[in-house]
């Protein structure tokens, strides 16, 4: 028997791929204070969804595409004056709505929707599994190749323009890592809950990291653990595994808060 027969195997691979992608590039995200973008082009991924399935071609193409298109769209209206809280407002809420409304007249084609709102980890397949670790081989190749210039940028846009570093080009190269880890995570936590899989392993480091690199090491580390614990509490206590993946990073976030509370006042 090929030990990528088992579904818990291929589980185990799926979330463990996400949670290595998805920390660095949240850290990035917790440092710009990007947490609300990122939701908002999640909830954008279901209309993709919609379109992928409508035009038969992969989920993976649909996905990246309406990302990209929404992050480029927001972040060009940014520019002209409008308020980025609001757009993204804005765009969240219409674009899960227009992606639903969508979905609903696919009449031909029998979809999942919960499967694609929350995850269906257990359902991952091999090529799902090679889809997924490629998408993470793309983002951890994408921030480590940019990690100084990113930094950089994050740090102080004059700073960069000095160095000789586009803010833009790396905003852009953000933008595509997002939008990727988005597009294989869907299978994994689901489009409502992508965000958190970006934001709260990040957030749970922070308290315990001195340097970048650090916070970013511990991210990877709490997101594996909150995949692996969450699949293994929702395969012993038959609760949906996306949420309870979500729920085991809340408990880390909460621990990490008490911890750091507690060793700043000592």
């Amino acid at each position: 028997m090929n030990l990528f027969d088992s579904f818990l195997v291929r589980a185990a691979l799926a979330g463990l791929g996400v949670a290595l992608a998805a920390a660095p590039l949240g850290c990035f995200v917790v440092w710009r204070r990007m947490a609300y973008f990122g939701d908002a082009t999640a909830h954008a991924a279901i209309l993709g969804v919609a379109l992928a399935l409508a035009l038969n071609i992969s989920i993976m193409v649909g996905v990246l595409a309406v990302v990209l298109v929404a992050a480029t769209i927001v972040s060009g209206l940014t520019t002209r004056g409008y308020a980025m809280d609001t757009l993204l407002g804005v765009m969240a809420h219409s674009a899960l709505a227009i992606g639903l409304v969508a979905v609903s007249f696919l009449t031909n084609v029998r979809i999942d929707l919960m499967a694609y709102l929350f995850g269906d980890i257990l359902a991952v397949g091999k090529v799902d599994l090679a889809v997924i670790w490629g998408g993470a081989a793309i983002v951890l190749g994408l921030i480590g190749w940019r990690w100084s210039a990113l930094l950089t940028t994050t740090l102080n846009a004059e700073l960069a323009h000095a160095s000789g570093i586009d803010p833009r080009r790396e905003q852009l190269i953000l933008t595509i890592a997002l939008a990727v880890v988005i597009a294989v995570a869907i299978k994994v936590v689901g489009v409502l809950l992508i965000a958190s899989l970006l934001v709260i392993p990040a957030a749970a480091a922070r308290p315990f990291s001195s340097t970048p690199e650090r916070m970013a090491a511990l991210a990877m580390g709490i997101g594996a653990l909150s995949a692996l614990g969450g699949l293994y509490l929702a395969f012993q206590f038959d609760t949906p595994t996306g949420p309870t993946i979500v729920c085991v990073a809340a408990t880390c976030f909460t621990f990490a808060s008490i911890v750091g509370a507690v060793t700043s006042k000592a």
